[in-house]
């Protein structure tokens, strides 16, 4: 590969690796929606089992094996790409200094392993926060048993087959923006349901039918809201699996360059006193004020990047930072190498 800005570089790996990613996300919520028994959620919410019926779920972690796949193929690329971005050394005596990434390095290994299995685990919590109280509002409500379950599971679109508007799949938080959203449109006040307007992830096309029932004066029937809602969860869906293909992508992508390097260092081919990080924005104005800041600052490759709300960053998207310091981050590092220097003093040691 020939060499390109780390922008560049970035910019290429997030062409193929985010889209895989948020793929293989959504796929794996289709097949958990997919093969939901409905008749058994709805027979355990009959009888007020919440547990029982978030059980008959099979919320599973098995579900998101190729999520966990293409985690891995982020990392080796970011990895595999900076060794072969790297320029062509020679030592004092012409041999060539060979850069080689290793996939099966155990500490990348593990760290991959740790990593995937955490997400996944906080995802399928985060689902049951969720589903459980969406779940128990429903029943507190007196809502008919098949209606809240059809609310969490979605309904099956008669076109395509497959379920959609349910809960399944996006963040607890945004399940209460789904509740809010249904009670504006079902409290028929004029009030709620511009105020049900103002929200951003609103499919617009039912814009003109709840102007028209502020105009009337007339509540909306319960299949439209049913129809709205349903869109609206979807549509939070689609931004969810966006965020978590660009933050995961960035940060196997990030994390997988900063082994790369450490792999040469640990193979003696460069040393660490000769690498310095350079950090390196989007450079619009979607770069959180935290990160403008840190524009261009260098570190040591031990080093880290301490942004102004005191968080420590070895690098954008770094898995140790607080999730308000990566969570859709689009910065990237330079490597600024001494490779002549590093060279030279190996050449030194061997022949010492």
């Amino acid at each position: 590969m020939s060499r390109r800005s780390d922008r560049d570089l970035i910019d290429v790996l997030l062409a193929t690796q985010e889209e895989a990613i948020r793929a293989a996300f959504m796929e794996a919520i289709a097949d958990t929606v997919n093969t939901v028994v409905l008749k058994i959620v709805v027979e355990r919410l009959e009888r007020g089992d919440i547990e029982g019926a978030l059980q008959a779920l099979q919320l599973d972690a098995a579900a998101f094996s190729k999520l966990e796949l293409r985690l891995a193929d982020a990392y080796n690329s970011g990895g595999m790409a900076t060794v072969g971005s790297m320029p062509k050394v020679r030592d004092p005596q012409g041999g060539r200094v060979v850069f080689r990434f290793g996939v099966r390095n155990p500490e990348a290994e593990a760290w991959l392993r740790e990593h995937s299995s955490a997400l996944v685990t906080a995802i399928l919590d985060d689902q049951r926060v969720a589903i459980r109280l969406a779940l128990s509002e429903g029943l507190a409500e007196g809502q008919n048993p098949r209606a809240t379950a059809l609310n969490v599971v979605g309904r099956v679109n008669r076109v395509t087959g497959r379920r959609e508007g349910g809960i399944i799949g996006i963040t607890s938080a945004q399940e209460r923006y789904v509740a809010y959203a249904r009670q504006e449109l079902m409290s028929g006040d004029a009030a709620q349901l511009r105020a049900y307007l103002g929200r951003e992830r609103r499919d617009k096309r039912f814009d003109r039918t709840i102007l028209a029932a502020i105009k009337s004066g007339k509540p909306l029937d319960a299949e439209t809201i049913t129809r709205i809602i349903g869109r609206y969860s979807d549509r939070l869906l689609e931004l969810r699996g966006e965020f978590l293909a660009r933050t995961e992508t960035m940060m196997a992508l990030s994390k997988g360059r900063d082994d790369a390097i450490r792999q040469q260092i640990a193979a003696g081919k460069i040393r660490v006193e000769d690498v310095t990080k350079i950090w390196r924005s989007a450079g619009d104005n979607r770069v959180r004020h935290t990160h403008r800041v840190l524009d261009g600052q260098k570190v040591p490759m031990d080093g880290s990047f301490q942004s102004p709300s005191g968080a420590m960053l070895r690098f954008p998207c770094d898995p140790r930072a607080p999730i308000s310091e990566i969570s859709g981050c689009r910065c990237v590092v330079s490597y600024d190498i001494d490779y002549f220097a590093s060279v030279v003093e190996r050449f030194k040691a061997e022949a010492a």
